[in-house]
């Protein structure tokens, strides 16, 4: 079951992607911070309201 991850708009805006340092968006159903490129789109997890910002463990686009 996933909850809703209460990341601070604040710092969402001051988050880049570490590989290609594009926005990050969160998408709240699947708990992830998303890059925003379409080169790039990794996806981040976020564990106990904590981004995972570690390109080796983030999930590439399908």
């Amino acid at each position: 079951m996933n909850q809703k991850t209460p990341i601070n708009a604040e710092l969402l805006d001051l988050l880049v992607c570490p590989s290609c340092r594009s926005q990050l968006a969160l998408d709240y159903e699947s708990n992830e911070l998303v890059c925003t490129s379409r080169g790039c789109a990794l996806a981040y997890p976020v564990l106990e309201d904590v981004p995972v910002l570690l390109v080796d463990e983030a999930r590439k686009p399908l």
